[in-house]
């Protein structure tokens, strides 16, 4: 077997995807670390549920490819290697908590009983409750239970906690990255709270109109970014300082009379900055991606709902 931390977990390669109303990706090529938790960010419709499907073999691909520790997601080396936990959480409400550890231990052939146990048991949950009768949070918990008791070497995790209130939030994220710590496992998750993202994640794959927008380090693209604060000249379009030829502006505002921009200058001196009327910092990692997705262009028709049509 690979080892998880020296290779690339996730690649996708000319990745594509379509749907009735048209495409969900498109021309998509990304390779994400193992080892790393990733933040997978994009507006409703970007597509990042169907590159979930696509990742566990549940949907396949229009055009190119996508591979897991360099498997197919179909084939058993990459389903074994894999967890999925998706936002609905699906359970049979019906079983007890002992009757779903036992289902999970009978469809995986590596399973850790004392691992889901110990998830379970450190919710204070009784193994003979019904599934139904627990709380979101307590579902939650079951699920994490079957997910990391499959000791998976990639978790992936879509919308984990949208349905939990904050406390229950923390714990839960708190429970992820113990796990995470232990085994040193890759994690991608998706969530619109950036800042939760922002505090546990070191790897970004951002998707916008069914494309890939922005990848790469966190620390590293929030380092090969500016944000330029100061008055803006009215003698220029939009308000922006001259010397900002060859620089990208990813986006920029005025309010009354400052204007603010985000630009991407991967690292290379720019004119503009020299001058000390106007404030440069470097963003943090939720001002850097909110301003990627305020300028993401819309979504098309066919959003990740049709991945269930």
């Amino acid at each position: 077997m690979t080892d998880p931390i020296a290779a690339t977990a996730l690649r996708a390669t000319r990745l594509g995807r379509r749907f009735r109303k048209g495409w969900a990706l498109r021309d998509c090529g990304f390779d994400l670390p193992a080892g790393r938790i990733t933040a997978l960010v994009g507006p409703n419709g970007a597509g990042k549920s169907t590159l979930f499907h696509l990742a566990t073999g549940l949907l396949r691909p229009t055009e190119g490819e996508i591979r897991v520790f360099g498997a197919d997601p179909v084939t058993a080396e990459a389903r074994d290697r894999t967890a999925f936990l998706s936002q609905d959480k699906p359970l049979y409400t019906g079983f007890t908590v002992a009757e779903t550890l036992r289902f999970g231990r009978e469809l995986n052939r590596s399973w850790d009983a004392a691992t889901a146990e110990r998830v379970v048991r450190a919710g204070n949950i009784p193994l003979d409750a019904r599934v139904g009768t627990l709380s979101q949070g307590q579902r939650t918990r079951i699920a994490l239970a079957l997910a990391f008791a499959k000791r998976p070497d990639l978790l992936l995790l879509d919308e984990p906690l949208a349905d939990l209130d904050p406390l229950v939030r923390i714990e839960v994220m708190g429970l992820v990255m113990a796990e995470v710590a232990d085994r040193g496992i890759t994690v991608v998750m998706s969530s619109h709270v950036l800042s939760e993202l922002e505090n546990v994640c070191d790897h970004v794959l951002l998707l916008a109109h069914g494309g890939v927008r922005l990848q790469g380090d966190a620390q590293q693209l929030c380092e090969d970014h500016l944000r330029l604060t100061g008055l803006a000249d009215p003698s220029r379009k939009g308000g922006l300082p001259s010397g900002l030829d060859g620089v990208d502006v990813v986006e920029s505002s005025v309010t009354g009379r400052q204007l603010t921009a985000l630009l991407r200058t991967d690292g290379r001196p720019v004119d503009a900055c020299a001058d000390d009327r106007w404030v440069t910092d470097i963003p943090s990692l939720e001002d850097l991606l909110l301003a990627y997705l305020r300028s993401a262009p819309a979504a098309t028709p066919s959003s990740d709902k049709e991945a269930a049509a």
